[in-house]
C-alpha cells in the first residue's frame, strides 16, 4: 500500500455499548484516535441498530467519511450528501405475520419503522426505555392501521418471551426475515439477507477495500454477521456472552475507550 497510512483501510464500529456508552457518553479516546485513523487515509463509519431517525442526530459529531449502515443493515445512507443509498424493506406480509405473532404469544410489543416515523403496537417498558435511550418518540396505532411498507420492526419483552418469538418466526415464516437481538429485549427484524455483515460487505465493494483490509468491533449478536468479515472480529470486554462464546477478541470495556484499542492495533499492522 502506498501514500497515506491507513489507505484502503476501512474501519466499521457498532455504535450503542461498543463506541458509545449506554449514557451516551463517547470517550475522548475514541474520538482523537479515528481522528488519527481519518486523518491518516482510513474510511470509517458506523453500523448501528438504529434507523435513520435516531442516528441523524449523532452521524455529525463523529469523524465519519464513508457510508452508514443503518437499521441493523437493512439501510445505507451518506450522511455527506444526505442520500439513501440502499434500502430494504420488510415483505409485505409482515404486518400479518406480527398480528400472528402476538395473537400466538403474550406479551409482545412491537416497533415498525415507516420512512421517518416510528409507530408501536401494544408499546411496554422496554419500548418506553427504548424510545428515551434514542431520544425519539412514536405512533401507536392497531397494526391493520401502520403505514407500510415497513423498513425493520422490533419486537420487544423479556428475552425468554423473545426466544420464543424467533422460534415461531422460524417456524411459521423461515425465508422472510433476518430475526436478530440487539440486546436481551430487542429482537430485530429486517428483510431476509438484510444485516450488518452483508450490507457492511456492500459498502467495501463500493469503497474499493479489499476484504484483508476490513476490521470491525461491536458488542452484540446483531454485530456478529459484520464481525465475521473482520481480519480480527474485535469486541469490548462488557459484550453480550454471545459474543464472547463466538470469539471475538475482547479489548477493554466499551467506557475505557474499545475502539482507540482497534486504532491501536491497527497502528501496529499499518506501520508508517
Amino acid at each position: 500500500m502506498s501514500g497515506k497510512r491507513f489507505d484502503g483501510v476501512l474501519l466499521v464500529s457498532d455504535y450503542d455499548d461498543t463506541l458509545c456508552g449506554s449514557s451516551g457518553y463517547i470517550p475522548p479516546d475514541n474520538i482523537a484516535a479515528l481522528n488519527y485513523f481519518t486523518q491518516n487515509g482510513g474510511r470509517f463509519t458506523v453500523a448501528t441498530g438504529r434507523a435513520h431517525t435516531t442516528f441523524a442526530p449523532y452521524a455529525h459529531q463523529l469523524p465519519i467519511n464513508a457510508p452508514v449502515v443503518l437499521s441493523n443493515g437493512s439501510a445505507l445512507y451518506d450522511f455527506e450528501t444526505d442520500t439513501m443509498l440502499v434500502q430494504t424493506l420488510l415483505d409485505d406480509r409482515a404486518p400479518e405475520d406480527l398480528t400472528a405473532l402476538c395473537a400466538a404469544i403474550g406479551g409482545l410489543g412491537f416497533e415498525a419503522y415507516h420512512g421517518e416515523d416510528i409507530y408501536a403496537h401494544a408499546p411496554n417498558w422496554v419500548t418506553q426505555m427504548h424510545m428515551k435511550k434514542v431520544g425519539s418518540s412514536y405512533t401507536v396505532l392497531p397494526v391493520e392501521q401502520i403505514p407500510t411498507p415497513w423498513t425493520k420492526a422490533i419486537i420487544q419483552s423479556e428475552h425468554e418471551t423473545l426466544l420464543q418469538a424467533r422460534d415461531w418466526l422460524a417456524e411459521h415464516c423461515p425465508d422472510r426475515y433476518e430475526a436478530i437481538f440487539s440486546n436481551h429485549y430487542y429482537l430485530e427484524l429486517t428483510d431476509r439477507g438484510s444485516n450488518k455483515g452483508g450490507m457492511t460487505a456492500k459498502l467495501a465493494r463500493r469503497l474499493g477495500i479489499d476484504p484483508e483490509h476490513i476490521w470491525c468491533v461491536g458488542d452484540n449478536q446483531n454485530d456478529i454477521p459484520m464481525l465475521a468479515l473482520s481480519q480480527i472480529p474485535f469486541a469490548p470486554a462488557d459484550c453480550a456472552d454471545e459474543v464472547k462464546q463466538w470469539g471475538a477478541k475482547l479489548l477493554c470495556p466499551c467506557g475505557e475507550g474499545t475502539v482507540a484499542q482497534v486504532v491501536d492495533e491497527l497502528c501496529r499492522r499499518y506501520p508508517e
